[in-house]
């Protein structure tokens, strides 16, 4: 049975966060152990309808604001169970942006930034990490703009969650002896868009479906036409 990640405990001293003034200039920012959670009264939210001039939807990348996607599709693209998702979404690790299960019945759905982090989730737990300090993780991932993931590189030594922003220190972390695996942000996110612009995808502003476009399934079209 897949791992929910609600049954990792937690064990080591707490990190602490230190003010940006007082850290060493240049040193990976080190994340915080996370305070008592408290749930939320669940929201709804949309994002801007198509406005005039716009290129076709079909022209916007997996990335848009402009597409959404169902509970199913986030969980193939993220690599993991629906149980997973739903568990993490009732607990408020991560409830999708786009539009939650409220009011009863509603298809839950997802944005990019959403899968993305779900993806990176999936990946802090393979990796041992406490559910308490992915929790922390995803709080901040979900602050940032979403340009600046690209960029971003998390550590970790199976209890302690970095940030890294520059080579220099990922090599500073490895040097030390503090981060024993890291997650490049931009190459999830790469892996991500081409998984995502294989899927069935929604747009935000109609409730459109679109369909997603494989490769291998345009190929078997070409030659199911030619025979």
């Amino acid at each position: 049975m897949s791992s929910t990640g609600d049954e990792t405990s937690v064990s080591g001293p707490c990190a602490l966060h230190l003010p940006r003034e007082r850290r060493a200039a240049g040193a990976a920012r080190q994340f915080p152990t996370a305070p008592e959670v408290v749930a939320e009264l669940p929201r709804v939210g949309r994002f801007p309808a198509v406005q005039p001039g716009q290129p076709a939807i079909e022209r916007i990348g997996p990335s848009s604001e402009l597409l959404g996607y169902r509970g199913p599709t986030a969980c193939a693209a993220a690599g993991i169970t629906y149980r997973q998702l739903d568990y993490w979404a009732r607990t408020g690790l991560l409830e999708p942006s786009v539009r939650t299960a409220y009011p009863a019945g509603a298809q839950r759905l997802y944005s990019f930034r959403d899968v993305l982090v779900l993806k990176i989730v999936k990946r802090l737990l393979d990796a041992g990490v406490s559910l308490q300090n992915i929790r922390v993780a995803v709080t901040h991932l979900q602050s940032m703009e979403l340009s600046e993931l690209a960029g971003l590189t998390l550590m970790s030594d199976g209890a302690t969650v970095y940030e890294c922003t520059s080579a220099q220190q990922v090599v500073d972390l490895l040097q030390g002896g503090q981060g024993v695996f890291g997650i490049a942000v931009g190459a999830v996110w790469q892996e991500l868009e081409t998984a995502l612009g294989r899927l069935h995808a929604e747009r935000t502003d109609t409730g459109e479906t679109l369909l997603g476009q494989d490769p291998a399934d345009e190929l078997a079209r070409r030659r199911n036409r030619a025979v």
